[in-house]
């Protein structure tokens, strides 16, 4: 006789997790919003201007190429976008349409080639897994690069001396962790040109003030950022670990780090924002170099919600706003 698997928690709709250890990531929120979680097919032909492509490195990690339709002015190689997704180390996959509906539009604005990386998650893969993933998708672009991997579309169009790292959320903490890895590594041919947290999942232990003040949202909740991370971090772990609290005791000082340039993104009403402050304030004593973006009146993530984007003009507005200044900042660092 099957025994039947029984719940042990569920997280904000997002995710089931069973007694056996197995998970369900299937969508049990309110169904008009499944469609931001949907997967998107791969095209090679170009739609509203990008191509996509997804491919599989020689060390088995899958990524998805965004490469955008040439224009005149373009200069002859497109700097690189390299993506982390967020989720909490838990959920989401580089092909969900909120994902594919923001990298498509950002391969357009910045005149960049997006290469996003299909990350493991926890807590089949906890930490450091995913940074570990996107590590790796950092030196497979270094083997494109140097010639000993081989990518069509990256080897007619990419710049390898104009890298960026950006992620969203939890991808934000991806990225300030390949980053300081790669500034121990020798990644030559290739270059980190910047950085581009994006509303990091910087936190501690601790609650602070503004995860009590600041309103949840579809993006993040305390139950979502709780219950993932305590799912996502090694056993034993707390908040307090260098992956989430790269700002605390137990991370190396941030000033003995050697990092590229940061575009580092907030939103003022996000649930980590005082955590994520923090971090910006480590930044600036260390004297890195660091430009704050605030965006007003919204919060986590909002620009992958194509609901608000759509619908609400503050959003979309700030929406505007932020990629804006995401292009000024890659073209800022030829």
């Amino acid at each position: 006789m099957v025994q039947e698997k029984k719940v042990v928690d569920q997280v904000s709709g997002w995710l089931t997790l069973f007694d056996d250890g197995s998970v369900d990531r299937t969508w049990t929120g309110p169904p008009q919003v499944k469609f931001m979680s949907d997967a998107v097919p791969s095209h090679h032909h170009f739609v509203d201007g990008v191509a996509i492509s997804d491919v599989i490195s020689g060390g088995g990690l899958k990524l998805r190429i965004y490469l955008p339709e040439r224009q005149e002015g373009d200069l002859e190689k497109l700097p690189v976008l390299l993506h982390f997704h967020g989720g909490g180390f838990c959920i989401s996959e580089a092909d969900w349409f909120m994902y594919y509906a923001v990298y498509t539009r950002l391969a357009r604005a910045a005149r960049a080639v997006v290469v996003s990386v299909y990350l493991r998650r926890a807590p089949e893969h906890r930490l450091p897994a995913a940074c570990d993933d996107g590590f790796a998708a950092l030196l497979w672009l270094r083997s494109v690069a140097g010639g000993s991997s081989h990518q069509p579309w990256l080897n007619d169009n990419a710049d390898f001396n104009r890298v960026f790292l950006i992620g969203d959320s939890s991808g934000g903490n991806i990225v300030h962790n390949v980053a300081a890895r790669a500034g121990e590594e020798d990644i030559t041919p290739l270059r980190i040109a910047g950085a581009i947290p994006i509303h990091p999942g910087f936190c501690r232990s601790r609650r602070s003030r503004s995860e009590l003040e600041q309103p949840e949202t579809p993006f993040l909740t305390l139950d979502m950022a709780d219950k993932f991370l305590k799912l996502a971090l090694p056993v034993g772990a707390t908040k307090d670990h260098p992956i989430t609290c790269p700002m605390g005791e137990e991370a190396p000082p941030v000033e003995e780090l050697k990092l590229p340039p940061y575009l580092y993104c907030m939103a003022e009403q996000d649930l980590m924002k005082d955590t994520e402050m923090e971090f910006y304030e480590a930044m600036k004593r260390a004297k890195k170099e660091v430009e704050l973006v605030t965006s007003h009146g919204v919060g986590h993530s909002f620009y992958l919600n194509k609901i608000a984007v759509d619908f609400d003009p503050n959003t979309a507005q700030e929406t505007d706003k932020l990629f804006q200044r995401i292009k000024e900042f890659i073209q800022k660092h030829l």
